[in-house]
């Protein structure tokens, strides 16, 4: 049932006018093209195909259709990309399967009472003095950021908004399913200002409540901020606030900044400076920096210099190195504690901060050589441990070395000891597991480099397939391929449509469509000369690299067997490995 939704909504919509959405997209021949909404590229590598129905971003070897994209870019799961794209084709998801009808049920209930919950807590604010004066008093936040947030307050009532909903017809259940109950079923937030949290579309998916600094329950076990617990909407460890009102500026600027309080953000907004967002309510996860890195690579922290603060930072390192973020700290000037009391003093010191990020890196080192005497061999030790345990998050040679010097001039010790030193320091160590976060078609790709190319060159041209004899299935290493491969064999003269992928190759469309892609864009302008001889030089790679991984294997069972004592396999592995190097020469 799913699959036939996925379907209907791929029928009724244009992949080049939903990717468009995202990236501006510009012919290049029968395809589009356009700077990768994924990396920070200056010469357009983006493909898109209205033909295929794919797309295709060389930056970082990722493909796929539609429902991929979507799901890269929003950070969504399948489930949520069909949803959004259902939303966008006028597609109703309920008539496809019992089941994916009751949750999307669900959650369209839930979206409905949150949003009714919100316009409740706005009329609540104007109806109540105290709250509307630390609003635009005490805050100093104008109508439009107000609206544009939709801010509103919850009353000091144990049940009024659980009773308000009960009446618009939603049930205790549902209530409760929404995050608004407390473990007594009565209203969870009370006396507080009410910030809706919203999702990159705009919809609301739970709330932060904050305490009014003059209520009297801010004096007791009441926590100053309180944010909605686990929902089948909203999930902490991937929610990013203020995204939906902030992913415009980011792009329009290419650059996010990143703070730690919501009302930091609503401030920064107010301000002008709208390319700010925040994680709050938890501490900076893998998913929130993936989630902002959709709209840009250059993020800046605004976080707190005190400990946690630090060490938030050093998590961000090593988190934003997987994933190929370029990452800053802004420094508040003053010594304002947050982005919002440094707005209250003077919105062009923020704005000016902003412009003046410094390398996280460079900032960290400067706060261990602050923190550590480098007059004493005590602290040389420890102000070079915590700088190489940083210096061991960072992927690249050349950003090491550059750091290492500075170091080393730092402590007074040659480069040649901190080398020494660096070679033998573990890795700083975070809280946050790290994951690999590089998300390709096919995993295989960079191991193997010349198969796709091979397979993608003799579907755009079936006279290169007379070819084909020189290589054996098992130079292909991939399931995609081989499967490609065998249809290959069968049907060696037979042409491939752009638009119509054959039955035999259903199972791998998405796959033969964009190495078909590829090929095209690399290959397209070529003659059919050339094209033979890069087919011959592609094959006579890939024997090479077959070569070598069954020698490598060869040797490995080798000293398996000689470490064992098995001098009859030894001697048997030794021989097949001999006639294999004869082979390669």
């Amino acid at each position: 049932m799913q699959q036939d939704a996925k379907e209907e909504v791929r029928a009724r919509l244009n992949i080049e006018d939903i990717i468009g959405q995202y990236v501006r997209l510009q012919r290049a021949g029968k395809d589009l093209k356009g700077l990768s909404p994924f990396t920070s590229e200056k010469t357009p590598s983006f493909m898109v195909s209205p033909d295929k129905h794919v797309w295709y971003d060389f930056s970082s070897n990722t493909g796929g259709d539609i429902f991929n994209f979507i799901m890269k870019v929003e950070g969504l799961d399948f489930r949520g990309a069909l949803e959004l794209l259902a939303q966008k084709a006028g597609v109703d998801l309920s008539q496809y399967g019992d089941g994916d009808k009751k949750l999307a049920e669900r959650k369209k209930r839930l979206y409905e009472l949150l949003k009714i919950a919100t316009t409740y807590y706005q009329q609540t604010l104007l109806r109540n003095t105290r709250a509307l004066e630390y609003v635009f008093k005490t805050r100093r936040l104008n109508k439009e950021i107000v609206q544009e947030f939709q801010i509103g307050y919850a009353p000091d009532s144990s049940r009024a908004v659980v009773d308000f909903l009960n009446k618009k017809g939603f049930s205790e259940r549902e209530i409760k399913d929404a995050g608004m109950t407390n473990r007594r079923g009565g209203d969870l937030f009370r006396s507080r200002i009410m910030i809706p949290l919203m999702d990159s579309e705009g919809k609301i998916i739970g709330f932060t409540g904050r305490l009014l600094d003059e209520d009297p329950l801010s004096s007791g076990k009441a926590p100053k901020y309180l944010n909605t617990p686990q929902t089948l909407l909203y999930d902490k460890s991937r929610h990013v606030f203020g995204l939906s009102q902030a992913k415009e500026a980011i792009r329009k600027t290419e650059r996010a900044v990143m703070v730690e309080g919501n009302l930091d953000v609503i401030a920064s907004h107010e301000a002008g400076v709208k390319q700010v967002v925040a994680a709050a309510g938890t501490a900076m996860t893998e998913q929130h920096l993936k989630t902002v890195k959709r709209f840009s690579s250059h993020i800046l922290l605004a976080f707190d210099s005190d400990r946690a603060g630090v060490a938030a930072t050093e998590r961000a390192i090593t988190l934003s190195q997987s994933l190929d973020i370029q990452l800053e700290i802004i420094v508040l000037p003053g010594n304002a504690k947050d982005p919002d009391e440094l707005i209250q003093k003077d919105k062009k010191l923020w704005s000016t901060a902003v412009s003046d990020g410094i390398p996280a890196i460079e900032w960290l080192l400067n706060v261990y050589q602050k923190r550590y005497d480098v007059t004493t061999g005590e602290g040389k030790k420890r102000y070079t441990s915590a700088s190489l345990r940083l210096l061991h998050t960072l992927h690249d040679e050349v950003e090491q070395e550059h750091y290492v010097q500075n170091i080393a001039e730092v402590a007074g010790v040659s480069v040649e000891t901190l080398l020494r030193k660096l070679s033998g320091v573990e890795p700083a160590q975070t809280s946050v597991p790290l994951r690999t976060s590089k998300t390709t078609l096919n995993p295989q790709a960079e191991l193997y480099p010349h198969q796709d190319a091979l397979l993608g060159l003799m579907l755009l041209d079936p006279k290169t397939r007379v070819l084909l004899t020189d290589i054996e299935i098992d130079a292909i290493h991939t399931k995609e391929a081989q499967k490609l491969f065998s249809y290959l064999m069968a049907y060696p003269g037979k042409p491939l449509s752009d638009s119509a992928v054959p039955k035999a190759l259903k199972e791998v469309e998405t796959y033969v469509k964009i190495i078909l892609l590829k090929a095209d864009d690399r290959y397209g302008a070529w003659s059919d000369l050339d094209r033979y001889d890069e087919t011959a030089r592609l094959i006579k790679l890939m024997k090479r690299e077959t070569s070598n991984t069954q020698k490598a294997r060869l040797l490995e069972q080798l000293r398996d067997a000689e470490a064992a004592g098995n001098d009859t396999a030894a001697h048997r592995l030794q021989t097949q490995l001999n006639e294999l190097i004869k082979e390669m020469k």
